[in-house]
C-alpha cells in the first residue's frame, strides 16, 4: 500500500506524495462486484524479471452484471481465464485504464457469486506499463523483488475499498525469502510432470493386445526453489509480497513480535528499527486498542519506487529512509495503518482521510508523546501546509480526483489529519481518546465513511458536531484571523480589561479559539467562540497585557502568511519531481517575495539552478539561505556543503574544503550532514557521481 511523503517533517511523508505524481484514473462510478477471496499461485524468476501466476477469484455481484472488470497491471498478459466449471472466457485488455474485461456467458444476477480464474505471466522490470505512471510499484528481480498491492499484481478491485480474504503460494529461487501477511509455511517447490504411458493388455476384436496407458499428472519436487504459502483469514488487504536476501532480526517487547527484514547492507540497523517499532506498536494499542496482529514485519523496499507501503502485519521502508538516526515519523505512519487501513478502512474515496489522515494524526501524536510538545507543534504545522497547498475541492468529495495526484494525497493525509487535530480541541483529550478508541473496535475488519465517524464523535462527546464537520469536510478555505482590540484600566488596582475582537472572512465559520495574553504577571489563557466574520471578546488580566496571540498552539486550520510561503514551497517540491523548473522556481519565488528572508525558500530556488547547472545563480541563494532566517536549521550546513560541491565542480579546491569545514563548524547532521562534508574534505565532489543535489 502506497504511501508517504515529507522532508523534515518526516523524511518522508512529503517525499511520498513528491513519488506519487500519476495521471491514472481510477474509475469513480459505484463498483459493480466485489472481491471476496484470492487463492493466488505464482512464480517469481528474478534473473528474467518475470511473474507467472494463476489466481482464482470468488468476487460476489453487487449489481445484474454481464461484464466483470478487474484491474491488472499492464506488463501482465492475460492467457486463459476460466469459469467456475473450469469453461475458458474470453478477456479483453484495456490499456488505457489497465483494466481486464471479462464477458460472462450467462450473466450474474445481483448478490450472487461466482469464481474466475485467470492465468498470466508477464515482465516486471520498468515503470513503463505501470497503472501508476512513472512510478514502478511491481518489480521482479535481483536483490530484492517487490509487489505491492498498489501495483495491481493480481486482478482486483476497489483499490483500498474491498476488503478481502487471500491465500498466496509464492515460489522463489531457495536463495530468497518471501514476506508476505498472514500465517506462513514454507515447502520444497514442486510442479506437474507427466510420466511415460504404462503398458496394459486389452481386447480388440476379442483378442488380447498391448496398449499404452497414460498416466495422471504427478507432483514433482523443483530443485532450488521454495514456496512459501501465507493465509490471511479476516477481510483486509493483504497484497503485498517482498522477496530478497534477508536477514531477520526478532525484536519481543510487551507480546508484541518484530521482524525486521533488512539485506545486508542495513543489518546493523535492524534491532533499533525493532525496538522503534515495538514501542510505536505499544503506543497505539494503548490508544486504540488491539490492532489486527500482535506481529509486525518491518520490511526494507528497494530504492527506486516509494519511499513506504503498508500491509498487515507489515510496515514497509524503503532503503534510502533506513538511516542510523531511527526515522520514527515514517515507521510510526506506517505501523498505524494496521489501525487505519488494515483493521478500519474507507468505504469510499472519499472517505479515504479515514484512512490516511487518521495515520497521520497517529504519527502526530506519536511525535508528541516522543518528542514532546515542540516536536508536536512542528509536525501539525506541517500538516496544515499541506491542507491548505491544494484546497481547491471539497475533503468530503475528494474521490473526484485521480488518488494518485498530489492534491488528493495532500488533502487526505494533511487536511484529514488536521481535522483530527481540530476535533481533539473542539470535544476534548477524554471524548477524542474515546472516540478513537470506540471506532477502531465497532467498525473493526469493516469499512466506514464520514458519517459514520461523525456520529460514533457525538455519540462519545455528547456535542453536535454536524456543522464542525460539514465546515471542514464539505466546504474550502480556512479563516485568516485579524485581532482588533483596545485595553482599558480598571479603578481600584483591579486590573485591565481587554474588548476585542476577532474577524476573518468565513461568513459560515464558527470555532473556538484560544486567546493568550501575555502580561507583566502571568500568562492568561481563555477560549473563546469565534462565530462569523466579527466576533467581539472581553478579557480581564491583574497586570498590565503586553501581547496578545490568537491560537497561539496551532489548533484551528488558519491562514497565515508564513503557512501560505511553505504551501507554495511545497507545490515547487512537487513540481521539481515532475521536472517542471520554470513553475517550481515560479512557486519558489511566491515564498520569496512572502519571506524576503525565507533561508528555506532561497534554498529550494538554488537547489533547482543546481539541478539545471547555474551554478553561479545556485550559489547565490544558497549564500542567501545561510544568511536568511534560518528556519529550518538543516538550510545553513546543507547550504555550506552545497557551495562547497559548487566550488569542487569550478575547480576551485580550496574555497571547497572551507565550506565543507564551516558546515562541520554547524554540528548539525540532519540528514547526514556531517557524513557528506568529511567526504568530500577527503575527496572532491564530482558531479557525475552524485545521486541528487543535496540528499534532502
Amino acid at each position: 500500500m502506497v504511501l508517504a511523503r515529507r522532508l523534515l517533517r518526516r523524511t518522508a511523508v512529503l517525499v511520498g506524495a513528491l513519488l506519487l505524481l500519476a495521471t491514472f484514473s481510477f474509475a469513480a462510478e459505484k463498483p459493480r462486484l466485489r472481491v471476496d477471496d484470492y487463492d493466488i499461485t505464482a512464480e517469481l524468476a528474478p534473473k528474467a524479471h518475470k511473474l507467472t501466476a494463476r489466481t482464482q477469484v470468488r468476487f460476489t455481484a453487487l449489481d445484474d452484471i454481464s461484464v466483470a472488470t478487474f484491474e491488472l497491471h499492464n506488463a501482465l498478459r492475460v492467457t486463459k481465464v476460466e469459469d467456475a466449471e473450469g469453461h475458458p472466457l474470453s478477456a479483453e485488455r484495456v490499456t488505457q485504464d489497465s483494466t481486464v474485461r471479462v464477458p460472462l456467458s450467462a450473466g450474474i444476477s445481483k448478490g450472487a457469486s461466482s469464481t474466475l480464474t485467470f492465468f498470466y505471466e508477464g515482465v516486471l522490470q520498468s515503470a513503463d506499463e505501470s497503472p501508476v505512471e512513472g512510478l514502478k510499484l511491481a518489480y521482479v528481480g535481483e536483490p530484492e523483488s517487490y509487489l505491492l498491492y498498489a501495483g495491481r499484481w493480481f486482478p482486483m478491485v476497489g483499490y483500498e475499498t474491498n476488503r478481502f480474504t487471500a491465500t498466496m503460494h509464492i515460489t522463489v529461487p531457495s536463495s530468497l525469502m518471501v514476506v508476505g501477511s498472514g500465517r506462513q509455511s514454507t515447502s520444497l517447490a514442486t510442479a506437474q510432470v507427466n510420466e511415460p504411458p504404462e503398458e496394459e493388455t486389452v481386447l480388440r476384436r476379442g483378442k488380447p493386445v498391448k496398449a499404452e496407458k497414460a498416466r495422471p499428472p504427478k507432483s514433482a519436487q523443483v530443485a532450488g526453489k521454495t514456496t512459501y504459502t501465507f493465509i490471511w483469514d479476516k477481510p483486509s488487504f493483504p497484497g503485498t509480497i517482498l522477496a530478497g536476501q534477508f536477514t531477520v532480526t526478532d525484536t519481543n517487547l510487551g507480546g508484541i513480535n518484530v521482524q525486521t527484514y533488512v539485506l545486508a547492507g542495513k543489518r546493523p540497523l535492524a534491532q533499533s528499527y525493532g525496538e522503534t517499532a515495538a514501542k510505536e506498536f505499544e503506543f497505539f494499542t494503548s490508544l486504540y486498542g488491539p490492532g489486527p496482529s500482535t506481529t509486525v514485519k518491518v520490511v526494507e523496499l528497494p530504492d527506486g519506487t516509494v519511499p513506504s507501503a503498508w500491509a498487515p502485519e507489515m510496515a514497509v521502508m524503503a532503503a534510502r529512509a533506513i538511516k542510523e538516526k531511527v526515522n520514527y515519523r515514517l515507521l510510526a505512519n506506517a505501523i498505524a495503518h494496521q489501525w487505519w487501513g488494515a483493521l478500519v478502512s474507507p468505504a469510499n474515496r472519499d472517505s479515504f482521510w479515514l484512512s490516511d489522515g487518521f495515520a497521520r494524526y497517529s504519527e502526530a501524536r506519536y511525535v508528541e508523546q516522543a518528542a514532546g510538545g515542540a516536536g508536536f507543534e512542528e509536525a501539525t504545522k506541517d500538516m496544515a501546509v499541506g491542507a491548505l497547498a491544494y484546497d481547491t475541492v471539497p475533503l468530503g468529495s475528494i474521490g473526484k480526483l485521480d488518488v494518485f495526484s498530489p492534491e488528493f494525497q495532500s488533502m487526505v493525509t494533511d487536511k484529514g489529519g488536521m481535522i483530527l487535530h481540530m476535533l481533539r480541541w473542539v470535544i476534548g483529550d477524554a471524548a477524542f481518546d474515546n472516540t478513537m478508541r470506540a471506532f477502531a473496535t465497532q467498525y473493526a475488519w469493516k469499512a466506514a465513511n464520514s458519517d459514520d465517524f461523525r456520529q460514533l464523535a457525538e455519540a462519545q462527546s455528547g456535542e453536535r458536531l454536524t456543522g464542525f464537520f460539514t465546515q471542514w469536510l464539505d466546504s474550502t478555505g480556512a479563516p485568516d484571523f485579524k485581532n482588533k482590540y483596545t485595553v482599558y484600566r480598571l479603578g481600584s488596582n483591579k486590573g485591565f480589561r481587554i474588548a476585542g475582537e476577532v474577524q476573518q472572512d468565513l461568513d459560515l465559520f464558527r470555532m473556538p479559539i484560544e486567546v493568550k495574553v501575555d502580561t507583566d504577571g502571568k500568562t492568561e489563557m481563555k477560549r473563546i467562540e469565534v462565530v462569523g466574520t466579527d466576533s467581539p471578546y472581553v478579557i480581564e488580566t491583574f497586570g498590565r497585557p503586553r501581547r496578545i496571540v490568537l491560537d497561539p498552539n496551532n489548533r484551528v486550520l488558519k491562514n497565515s502568511p508564513d503557512l501560505k510561503m511553505r504551501a507554495s514551497i511545497m507545490r515547487g517540491q512537487q513540481l521539481v519531481q515532475q521536472g517542471d523548473y520554470a513553475e517550481a522556481l515560479k512557486e519558489f519565488n511566491k515564498a520569496l517575495d512572502a519571506n524576503h528572508n525565507s533561508s528555506l525558500a532561497a534554498y529550494r530556488i538554488a537547489e533547482v539552478f543546481f539541478l539545471q547547472h547555474n551554478y553561479q545563480s545556485a550559489a547565490n541563494y544558497y549564500r542567501q539561505a545561510y544568511n536568511g532566517d534560518g528556519e529550518p536549521k538543516w538550510t545553513e550546513v546543507w547550504s555550506h556543503i552545497q557551495l562547497g560541491k559548487i566550488f569542487d565542480i569550478t575547480d576551485q579546491r580550496e574555497r571547497a574544503v572551507n565550506e565543507y569545514r564551516q558546515a562541520l563548524q554547524t554540528h548539525d547532521d540532519t540528514q547526514g550532514a556531517l557524513e557528506e562534508a568529511r567526504k568530500y574534505l577527503q575527496t572532491p565532489y564530482k558531479r557525475e557521481v552524485a545521486k541528487d543535489s543535496s540528499g534532502m
